[in-house]
C-alpha cells in the first residue's frame, strides 16, 4: 500500500506536486518564509489574542472541512508541509464528510473533535478522534497562524508519515502453535518480539488475503503501517510454529517467580522448540541470545569428553578432594560438600563436585587431554558453535580452546564458556538421545534453510550421561526441584559466579520423557533454588 509523491526542486526548496492539478507554484514564497504568510512586515507582535486564536482556528477548520487544502495550509506556519498532508487526507486517504467541533481554548491551544467518513471502492466506515492545535505569531508576517504539526491532522501522525486508504500492505498473520492454537503476545508476553520477528521473516509464506484499511504509512518501511480504520477484513494467514501452548503457558508463569529469569524447552526427538520465556527488566531475549557462563550444567559436556576419550566412566574413579589446583589456580567445591576420595564419576556428577572435574581435565598418562579437547567435544558432539538457524536471531554457544587456568575453569562452566538456556536445553536433548538435532521454531521447509549438524554421541556415552542425570534428579543436587515429577526424569544443576555479583547465577537443566528444558536466573543462587523450579514447572506439562 505504498505510493510515491512527486517532488520538484525550486530554488533549493522542495515543492510537492500533487496529481496533475498544478499546485507546484502555489505559495513558494510563503513556504520559503516558513510562517505561512507574505514577507511583509507587520505591526503585531507577542502571543496571539483570544480573538485571533478563535478567528484563525475557525478559518482553518472551515477550509479543512471543505477540503480546501491550499487555503487551510496557508493558515499555518508551514504551508508546504501542511498542504501535502491535507491533500493526502482527502485524496489518497479518501476521508470525506469532515465535521470539526472545537472545544474551549486554553490560551492559544484549541482542542477539537473530528468526525468523518472513510470511503473506498463502495466500502465506508466512520472515523472519529480528538486532537488539538496551537496558534502562534508568524515570525516575519506577524499573522496569527496554526503552528503546524502532523499531529494536528491526526494525533498519531508524526513527521514523515502520511495517510493512505487501500489494500493493506500484507495479510494479517496468525502465529499458531504446533496444534493450531493461536499465539498472541497478550496471552504469552514473552513471545511478543519472537512472533513479530517470525511474521516479518515468514509472513509471505503464511497465505491469507489482505484487508482494506485506512492506515498511517511511516517514513521507515521497516516500522510497518499503523491501521486506523478497517473497511474490510482480510483472511489471516497461519504461520505454524513448534511452540506448545501448554508448555509456553507454564514457562510464562514460572519465570515470573524470579527476576531476570529465562527458560527454553525443546523436544529431544526432533529439536522443535516447545517454549521460550523471559522475565526481565529489558526486552532482551536472553533465553535465545544470552552469552553467560553456565556453571556446572557444563559438566554434561565435560563428562562426555572424559567418557569419549577413555579418561574415566560413570562407574570409574573421579575422586572429589576438598581442593584441586590447576596451573597455580586453586578450585573449591560448594560450601558444605563432603570430600570423597573414592567417588566415581556418577557420584561426583550427581553431587556437582568441581574438584573431581578439575583433577581429570588433564586426562591420564594413557589418555591425555589438550586445550582443544573440550572445544572439540562441544562442537562435534553437541553442535555448540555450529551456526544454528532457529528461525530468529540466536546464539549457539561458545566453548573456546583455552590454556592456563581457564582450561580447568571451562570444564566446570566458568572461564570463557558462554551459553544460554537454548544451548543447555539442546545439550540435554543431545545427551539423552545421543543425536544432535538443531533446535528450531519454524520448519526449515518454509525457507529451505540448512540446519546445523554434528556427529552426536556414541550410544554408550549417551546411556551413561542419561543415567547420571537420572541419579542427579532423584538422589543428587536436583532432587528437591524435581520432586513430585513422575516418569523418566533427569537433571543437572549449576551455579555460575559472575564478576561484580555477590550471588551466583542459578542454572538448571533437565528432562522428562521427550521434553528437555533449561533455565537461568541471574543472581538466583544455587541451581536448584531458582532455575530448578522453573524447569520442573515446564517439564510437568509434558510438552
Amino acid at each position: 500500500m505504498r505510493s510515491g509523491v512527486k517532488v520538484g526542486l525550486v530554488g533549493g526548496v522542495f515543492a510537492v506536486m500533487v496529481g496533475g492539478a498544478g499546485y507546484g507554484a502555489y505559495n513558494i514564497v510563503t513556504a520559503v518564509s516558513g510562517d505561512g504568510g507574505s514577507a511583509a512586515a507587520a505591526e503585531r507582535t507577542g502571543p496571539p489574542s483570544g480573538d485571533e486564536v478563535r478567528e484563525t482556528s475557525e478559518k482553518f477548520f472551515t477550509a479543512w472541512e471543505q477540503g480546501d487544502a491550499p487555503t487551510a495550509a496557508d493558515l499555518t506556519n508551514n504551508a508546504l508541509g501542511a498542504k501535502e498532508l491535507l491533500v493526502a487526507y482527502g485524496g489518497q486517504a479518501h476521508i470525506g464528510k469532515v465535521k470539526i467541533t472545537p472545544g474551549t481554548a486554553t490560551g492559544t491551544t484549541v482542542p477539537f473533535k473530528v468526525s468523518a467518513t472513510v470511503s473506498y471502492e463502495g466500502k465506508s466506515k466512520p472515523l472519529a478522534y480528538r486532537s488539538e492545535l496551537a496558534v502562534v505569531r508568524g515570525k516575519t508576517s506577524g499573522r496569527a497562524l496554526v503552528d503546524w504539526q502532523p499531529a494536528v491532522l491526526h494525533p498519531d501522525l508524526k513527521k514523515g508519515d502520511t495517510l493512505v486508504t487501500g489494500e493493506a500492505a500484507s495479510p494479517p498473520i496468525e502465529a499458531v502453535d504446533r496444534n493450531g492454537t493461536v499465539l498472541t503476545k497478550e496471552k504469552y508476553p514473552s513471545l511478543g518480539p519472537v512472533l513479530d520477528t517470525l511474521r516479518e521473516r515468514y509472513g509471505d509464506k503464511a497465505g491469507g488475503t489482505p484487508g482494506v484499511e485506512l492506515a498511517i504509512q511511516h517514513e521507515s518501511e521497516s516500522a510497518g503501517d499503523t491501521t486506523l480504520v478497517t473497511l474490510a477484513k482480510g483472511r489471516a494467514g497461519k504461520l505454524r510454529t513448534t511452540i506448545s501452548a501448554g508448555a509456553q503457558a507454564a514457562a510464562e508463569k514460572a519465570v515470573t517467580r524470579y527476576a531476570e529469569s529465562s527458560v527454553v524447552a525443546v523436544k529431544p526427538s526432533t529439536g522443535e522448540v516447545l517454549a521460550v520465556a523471559n522475565h526481565r527488566g529489558d526486552a532482551f531475549n536472553a533465553a535465545f541470545q544470552g552469552k553467560v557462563a553456565p556453571g556446572s550444567t557444563m559438566k554434561i559436556i565435560t563428562a562426555a569428553m572424559f567418557i569419549d576419550n577413555g579418561v574415566t566412566a560413570m562407574n570409574s574413579p573421579a575422586p572429589c578432594p576438598p581442593t584441586a589446583t590447576w596451573q597455580s589456580q586453586t578450585f573449591k567445591n560448594l560450601t558444605g560438600m563432603e570430600p570423597d576420595e573414592k567417588a566415581t564419576l556418577a557420584n561426583s556428577f550427581m553431587r556437582s563436585c568441581n574438584t573431581a572435574f578439575v583433577k581429570l581435565v588433564d586426562g591420564s598418562d594413557a589418555r591425555p587431554l589438550t586445550d582443544e579437547s573440550l572445544t572439540t567435544e562441544a562442537q562435534e558432539r553437541f553442535g555448540i558453535g555450529k551456526d544454528w538457524k532457529t528461525g530468529i536471531v540466536s546464539f549457539d554457544g561458545s566453548v573456546p580452546a583455552s590454556g592456563g587456568p581457564n582450561r580447568a575453569a571451562n570444564a566446570i562452566g566458568q572461564g570463557e564458556v558462554q551459553m544460554n538456556p537454548l544451548n543447555m536445553a539442546s545439550v540435554t536433548a543431545t545427551a539423552i538421545t545421543g543425536t544432535f538435532r538443531q533446535p528450531y521454531l519454524v520448519s526449515p521447509k518454509l525457507d529451505d534453510r540448512e540446519m546445523a549438524t554434528a556427529r552426536g554421541l556414541p550410544s554408550g556415552t549417551s546411556q551413561q550421561l542419561k543415567q547420571m542425570m537420572r541419579l542427579t534428579a532423584t538422589s543428587g543436587t536436583g532432587a528437591q526441584a524435581m520432586s513430585g515429577l513422575g516418569g523418566d526424569i533427569g537433571a543437572k544443576t549449576g551455579s555460575a559466579e559472575v564478576d561484580g555479583q555477590e550471588t551466583s547465577d542459578s542454572w538448571f537443566t533437565g528432562f522428562r520423557g521427550d521434553v528437555a528444558a533449561a533455565a537461568m536466573t541471574e543472581e538466583g543462587g544455587h541451581g536448584g533454588d531458582a532455575a530448578g523450579p522453573i524447569v520442573a514447572a515446564v517439564l510437568r506439562t509434558g510438552g
